[in-house]
């Protein structure tokens, strides 16, 4: 269903394929890592994380609310939980899909990921911060979804998108924001799942801190769609 619709392929893939796109010819980025595709591809595949997870699911999951989906799904043992869990396990294969298909185009635009590290290691430490980042981003996706209007999930996850996309740690590092904001929008689970990826492509590191923070996010963003989701 998700690969069907149109929106959620906007999201999943053009809009992330244009970002980087964009990136690798302006000098927003410089300064990052030694090439501006090194510095871009690992925010790309955050950004995917965030499409998939957050907004597609935020979206389809509110108006399933509207429709009714959901009120029969609560006629069975599903139940939250288990529909936190399902929206994440099929979160993940799409979020695989992207990273094949976004992760060929920067290898064909000059991405070097293992150039700092051993593949082993870096493989790991990015499909560790994948996975906390699908958790995280699903949990606060079906929070939104399951809590406020079809209409107003579309809005706040839309601009959410762009906001973290562009300010929240995504595609740039916090701190590049300067002044007090940097700071304050590294403890968004964008940053940590920015920087996370940033860490384990460009210096073939496990970022501890950015880890810790992705679960604390998960677990209550987790917490709370269990106990206020709404099925109707």
């Amino acid at each position: 269903m998700m690969l069907r619709n149109g929106e959620q392929l906007l999201l999943a893939i053009i809009l992330p394929l244009l970002a980087m796109i964009g990136l690798v010819i302006t000098p927003l980025i410089d300064g990052i890592a030694d090439t501006r595709i090194n510095a871009v591809a690992p925010g790309v595949l955050a950004l995917c994380v965030v499409s998939t997870a957050f907004t597609g699911q935020g979206i389809t999951t509110g108006f399933d609310r509207r429709y009714g989906v959901l009120r029969f799904l609560a006629t069975t043992p599903l139940g939250k939980a288990g529909l936190i869990s399902g929206k994440a396990i099929a979160v993940l294969l799409v979020v695989a899909i992207q990273v094949i298909i976004l992760g060929s185009a920067a290898l064909l635009m000059g991405w070097q990921p293992f150039a700092h590290g051993q593949p082993l290691a870096v493989t790991a430490s990015a499909i560790v911060f994948v996975l906390l980042g699908v958790a995280a981003f699903t949990a606060l996706g079906l929070l939104i979804a399951g809590t406020v209007r079809p209409e107003a999930t579309l809005a706040i996850t839309n601009l959410a998108w762009v906001l973290l996309a562009s300010v929240g740690g995504l595609l740039l590092p916090a701190h590049h924001v300067g002044g007090i904001w940097g700071p304050l929008l590294s403890f968004l689970p964008s940053a940590a799942l920015g920087d996370g990826l940033r860490s384990a492509f460009l210096d073939g590191q496990f970022n501890v801190m950015a880890a810790v923070s992705l679960i604390i996010w998960a677990a209550l963003a987790t917490f709370g769609a269990s106990r206020w989701f709404k099925w109707d």
